[in-house]
């Protein structure tokens, strides 16, 4: 069942108020508007992103574990200790996301942009990147065990 904006809104709020976790697994959120939206902590594994903006979204701590992410717009969020493994990123805008210490562990990174985005302690190992993919100034992905693929 495919949720609106609204709806995820008032169930981050009411998990947030109850102290819960806020469990988004495998849902259909894709082409939504969650701009500002307050996710810290949200298990949002295998749910589907697809261009849906997350724009200064805090997605701290977030699970998002083989979440398909394609188009989304992630432009400043906050995504540090978020847990991407296995996440498909094509091309995603992560300008500016602060992915402090994220996980990113065989995540697909084809034509993601990481332009001016902070990865320090970000894991990458096993990450797919292609030559579309667009990183900060001096980060080098092979260094950070990301893969490139043609």
């Amino acid at each position: 069942m495919k949720l609106s904006a609204r709806q995820v809104l008032a169930m981050a709020r009411l998990a947030q108020e109850r102290g819960e976790q806020l469990d988004l697994q495998g849902r259909d959120l894709s082409n939504l508007s969650l701009y500002r939206a307050q996710l810290k902590g949200a298990d949002l594994s295998e749910a589907d992103l697809t261009q849906t903006n997350l724009g200064k979204a805090d997605l701290s701590q977030a699970i998002l574990l083989k979440a398909t992410l394609g188009g989304a717009d992630l432009l400043g969020a906050d995504l540090a200790q978020a847990n991407l493994s296995r996440a498909d990123l094509f091309q995603a805008n992560l300008i500016r996301a602060d992915l402090r210490g994220a996980d990113l562990r065989e995540a697909y990174l084809g034509g993601a942009d990481f332009t001016d985005a902070n990865l320090e302690g970000a894991d990458l190992r096993g990450a797919r990147y292609t030559a579309y993919t667009t990183w900060c100034v001096d980060f080098d992905p092979d260094a950070a065990g990301a893969i490139r693929r043609l």
